[in-house]
């Protein structure tokens, strides 16, 4: 299995990339700086560019088999589209090579979970803190669901740099996997 991931130099990123090659894929990783990359294997290629740069990303679509995209930034206090703009360069790629399997990282507290994440992080944190960076997470959501591809978002709660437990609790339009428009538990 060959896949891509995007946003490898990130925490969740460099967790894509480790589980990937632990199970013995070939993993391409798209970063703009190939030192914040610290796993270096031999099944690991990586390739220079930026997710807002079409032919970067085209070349590193290309011979994937799935792209796993746990994009993200730290420009949460302005408005930008840099995961929706990001998302739709990425969604082309894999359009004009033929790469049907997307897999990606948004954010609990969008869709039906908006009204379910308590009323702090209801009425203070996504409207007050979080506004730009949860309305580009919308479009973003927006854009994959319309992409006609084999797509998967995950919406995860907490994430940790503890050990992995193994098991994983979900809830209805919560933390629950949307693969391709439907809910599915797992």
């Amino acid at each position: 299995m060959r896949v891509l991931v995007i946003g490898a130099t990130g925490g969740s990123g460099r967790q894509l990339v480790a589980q990937a090659l632990e199970r013995g894929y070939h993993v391409t990783a798209l970063v703009r700086n190939p030192a914040r990359l610290p796993a270096r294997s031999a099944g690991l290629s990586v390739v220079v560019g930026d997710v807002l740069d079409p032919p970067s990303v085209v070349a590193a679509v290309k011979g994937q088999d799935a792209v796993l995209s746990a994009l993200g930034h730290k420009r949460w206090f302005y408005p930008n589209r840099i995961l929706s703009e990001g998302t739709r360069t990425i969604l082309a790629a894999m359009a004009g090579q033929g790469v049907r399997r997307f897999i990606c990282e948004t954010a609990l507290g969008i869709g039906g979970a908006w009204w379910r994440m308590g009323l702090s992080y209801t009425l203070l944190v996504r409207p007050f803190v979080l506004p730009f960076y949860f309305s580009d997470k919308v479009r973003q959501e927006a854009l994959i669901r319309a992409s006609g591809l084999d797509w998967t978002i995950v919406r995860p709660g907490v994430l940790t740099n503890g050990p992995r437990l193994g098991t994983y609790r979900h809830w209805p339009d919560r933390g629950a996997l949307a693969v391709d428009g439907a809910l599915e538990w797992r």
